[in-house]
């Protein structure tokens, strides 16, 4: 009953919403009593909380398998892509995946472990030549990173940008083009003349 219950709910909160679901809804999707998901979720918190759970072990994968398509797009605008491509294609997921972090200690994917989502963003600065040493750096780096992503993600589908998208060939081009121009200006500041 957990697992389908579980994966009734995952369904339902796709389908209706976060604000729709509820152990009692899932009970009836199942076909069981109203009282059988009690046995493994002692409220909608924490069935909410096992959904996100899963929504982070597939965001996990969906960043996993994101490879840059050539050598001249950047690990880091791929990982991007594919957490934007992410939240867009599962929106009421990742509403609940962060609805769910908001007031934890740590987001439930430990973004210490390097498999994890967010551990997979510092690898990729890592890579590109970023200092492991600096672990507060990497960490503003990661987090400015993350946060651009997540930015974008909410605002990807604004119609201001339609032209962009079909100029650049469509919504991932857009997005890798977004990403790779992350830094432009402090690059741009960095190497015109300090004007005091």
């Amino acid at each position: 009953m957990a697992r389908s219950s579980f994966h009734l709910s995952t369904r339902q909160t796709v389908r209706d919403g976060p604000s729709a679901l509820s152990l009692r809804a899932v009970a009836r999707e199942a076909g069981v009593s109203p009282a059988a998901p009690y046995h493994h979720f002692k409220d909608k918190g924490e069935l909410l909380d096992a959904v996100a759970r899963q929504g982070w072990d597939m965001l996990k994968a969906s960043l996993s398998e994101a490879r840059p398509p050539d050598a001249d797009v950047d690990a880091n605008s791929e990982l991007g892509v594919a957490y934007v491509r992410f939240a867009r294609e599962h929106p009421a997921l990742y509403r609940v995946m962060y609805d769910c972090s908001r007031d934890r200690e740590a987001l439930p994917d430990n973004p210490n472990e390097k498999d994890s989502a967010f551990g997979r963003v510092r690898e990729a600065m890592i890579a590109a030549g970023a200092d492991p040493s600096d672990e507060i750096g990497l960490e503003l780096s990661a987090i400015a990173a993350w946060c651009a992503a997540h930015g974008l993600a909410e605002m990807a589908a604004f119609k201001q940008f339609r032209h962009l998208k079909e100029v650049m060939g469509g919504e991932d081009a857009f997005l890798r083009g977004v990403f790779q121009h992350m830094g432009a200006i402090t690059r741009a500041k960095s190497c015109s003349p300090d004007q005091s």
